[in-house]
């Protein structure tokens, strides 16, 4: 129980990754901020698990891509929780479209979810562990995408090379406050996001094809490392992207 005593507030907890995450920090003895979209029964039920692992859970609603949700999310969730010790910036959107048809909105709402939320959300737990006197750990869930490109997805691509460089830059800016911060880049994962992979068996042999393990990582794969960079067991690692993909990375080919 490694986590015994800690509070995290997770993004995106409701589905996927995220949900992975929260109920893996439960079961190291976190209690749980599931930040959401929406309330529902999916955050409901993510919350319900997390308490029958022993933890406490405490769902917040907002919307990360503007600065006031932002804002309020994290007055209720500390309001709710008291300190926090740990925030993991997960929640994240794709939007396909070739590079002459992204329009600005799509643009503007893949960039400011993926990274203009993950930026001043860090920002309100900086202040926060400023507050409070003492240190802290950011984790960002980012994306092979951070160095891979990824056809077709430009906006997506640009948000995730622009959180290496926020972790890379607030690593060091913040080290001094006693705050760690680093990204995971997860690589294809059997989420709600890659759902339509399964309905495409020749776009998903050609994928597995490309990962050296020859399966779809799953949420679990992720959330054990979370754990792990939200411990004391990780206190000198920061400025640190690490990848989980199976191996997809260095052995890729665009089809």
């Amino acid at each position: 129980m490694r986590l015994q005593g800690k509070t995290v507030l997770v993004t995106g907890a409701a589905s996927g990754i995220g949900r992975g995450i929260a109920l893996r920090l439960a079961s190291e003895g976190a209690n749980v901020v599931v930040a959401v979209h929406r309330l529902d029964e999916r955050s409901e039920q993510v919350c319900k698990q997390i308490r029958e692992a022993g933890a406490q859970a405490w769902p917040v609603q907002g919307d990360v891509a503007g600065v006031g949700e932002v804002e309020r999310l994290f007055r209720e969730a500390t309001a709710a929780a008291g300190s926090i010790d740990a925030l993991i910036n997960n929640a994240g959107i794709e939007i396909r479209a070739t590079f002459g048809e992204v329009t600005e909105e799509d643009y503007d709402r893949v960039l400011n979810v993926n990274l203009k939320g993950p930026f001043f959300l860090s920002q309100q737990f900086v202040q926060h562990c400023r507050q409070q006197g003492r240190g802290g750990k950011i984790v960002n869930i980012s994306s092979v995408h951070e160095d891979l490109p990824f056809p077709n997805f430009t906006s997506y691509c640009v948000s995730k090379g622009g959180l290496r460089m926020l972790m890379r830059n607030l690593a060091i800016e913040l080290a001094p406050l006693g705050i760690t911060v680093n990204n995971i880049a997860p690589g294809a994962i059997q989420t709600p996001i890659n759902k339509g992979l399964q309905q495409r068996p020749d776009q998903l042999r050609a994928l597995l094809a490309n990962i050296p393990l020859g399966r779809l990582g799953e949420p679990g794969d992720v959330a054990g490392l979370a754990a792990f960079l939200c411990s004391a067991d990780a206190d000198y690692i920061t400025g640190a992207t690490l990848v989980i993909d199976g191996g997809l990375l260095w052995n890729y080919a665009e089809q």
